[in-house]
């Protein structure tokens, strides 16, 4: 079992609401909602129900259709899933709620009748066009949930010792020790190609480290995706596909942003802004946008025709850019680990780091400046992030280098425009901890503990 942080979440919420709300779990296919939501009634409650709605009985769904006689309900619940119900000790999880949106809808009346506990789950692939039908209750908390990231990681592979040691030398601004900063680089690079998928985690750990045992479960998340997108973009599913399919292709250029032109002639983002707000908002992928004038705040200056497209899991990216023979013709997990993969590996880390930033909760945004007189980009940083502050703005700008070897003139340039709003400048990269003048250099394993 892969320890996941949401549970204390979880935890706060039982804590606090008290029977007043359900909770609601969002995020991608295959992330792990229904094992920690079941996990969660075995531990926390005396007795616990779960409805998948993808193989409930008529039974059961036809019990939604009248909630006048609750008795009535709860019984049906209880005796279809031979398990007794507790007041104030039980709950009911509504699993892969979109398929089902009725029961949503009862959510406001059994949580008014406050007997139990309720935890929805739900992928949000379709769920836009699922509940148009339905009142959205108002006595939902919602919790977004995504992949494992690089600290269950590294207590799922038995590395909290070493984890420690990476806060406390982040926390005292100095290096660590070559030999731990070396094992520290190389289970960055395993969970990079891995990625935060459970299934893929727990078949690489359990088939010793292997890769490749990884990648099998990896693709067939993918499949389960491309049918996803067949079935639940409706509209526009061959749109959807076409971005899909196509995001190595745009990580792998050195601007990365989405160019509607190769997927379609006199293509516009207005046509395909249902499309990439469906990729968004299923988690499958993450949209980075242009900030175009940094200074007085990011969203405000959102450019929604300059966006890149990452995926939601890295480890999903390998798999997607790859197939199963060009991994082991080119040794591409060997190429990776010994840092000699020229191509393509600064898409797999800008997509790492893609992937840590919106596990914070934050939203993705780059900027970049265009020059006349060179006729190409002079300016690039990968990532703005701020402090969030309306009354003293800052923002720490990031560059993500995946090699050793690389220059920060993109960076100094920043500098000499927005030097004012800039709270830190960081570069990222595979050396040590390292602060040179006022830019801080950190190794990428230290990055999702910066703002701790």
């Amino acid at each position: 079992m892969i320890s996941r942080k949401i549970y204390g979440k979880m935890l706060e919420w039982k804590d606090t609401v008290h029977g007043t709300k359900a909770l609601l779990i969002e995020g991608a296919r295959r992330i792990g909602k229904s094992t920690v939501a079941e996990e969660f009634g075995k531990k926390e409650y005396k007795s616990y129900v779960i409805i998948d709605f993808n193989k409930a009985s008529r039974k059961i769904t036809e019990c939604f259709d009248d909630i006048t006689n609750l008795d009535i309900f709860f019984q049906t619940i209880s005796l279809e899933y031979n398990t007794r119900l507790y007041e104030r000790e039980s709950l009911i999880i509504f699993d892969e709620i979109q398929k089902f949106p009725k029961a949503r809808e009862t959510i406001k009346y059994l949580v008014a009748d406050g007997r139990y506990d309720y935890i929805e789950t739900g992928s949000l692939m379709s769920i836009q066009e699922n509940v148009e039908s339905i009142t959205i209750p108002s006595e939902e908390r919602k919790m977004k949930m995504f992949p494992v990231d690089f600290e269950e990681f590294m207590s799922y592979m038995d590395e909290e010792l070493l984890l420690e040691y990476i806060k406390e030398h982040l926390k005292e601004k100095k290096p660590m020790d070559l030999k731990f900063h070396q094992k520290a680089m190389h289970l960055f690079k395993e969970y990079m190609l891995v990625g935060g998928m459970p299934q893929a985690v727990v078949a690489f750990k359990k088939n010793s480290r292997d890769f490749a045992a990884a990648d099998i479960e990896k693709r067939d998340i993918i499949s389960l995706y491309r049918d996803d997108i067949k079935k639940s973009a409706k509209r526009y599913n061959s749109r959807v596909s076409a971005i899909f399919e196509n995001i190595p292709a745009y990580l792998s250029t050195h601007e990365k942003r989405i160019i509607l032109s190769e997927i379609e002639s006199n293509a516009t983002f207005a046509k395909y802004d249902d499309p990439l707000f469906w990729l968004d908002d299923s988690m499958i992928c993450n949209l980075c946008y242009k900030c175009n004038d940094p200074n007085v705040g990011f969203a405000l200056n959102k450019n929604e025709s300059y966006v890149k497209c990452y995926m939601g899991d890295t480890g999903l990216l390998v798999s997607l850019a790859f197939n199963e023979n060009e991994i082991m013709e080119q040794q591409l997990y060997k190429q990776i680990m010994d840092e000699r993969l020229s191509l393509n590996q600064g898409m797999i880390y800008e997509n790492m780091i893609s992937q840590m930033i919106v596990a914070m909760g934050k939203k993705l945004y780059f900027y970049t400046r265009y020059s006349e007189e060179k006729h190409r980009n002079d300016i690039e940083i990968d990532f703005l992030l701020s402090n969030e502050s309306k009354m003293n703005f800052k923002m720490y700008p990031f560059e993500v280098k995946s090699s050793k070897n690389y220059s920060a003139i993109s960076l100094g340039r920043f500098r000499e425009i927005y030097g004012k709003k800039i709270a830190v400048p960081y570069i990222i990269h595979p050396k040590n901890y390292y602060k040179d003048g006022d830019i801080v250099k950190i190794p990428p394993y230290m990055f999702p503990f910066v703002f701790d």
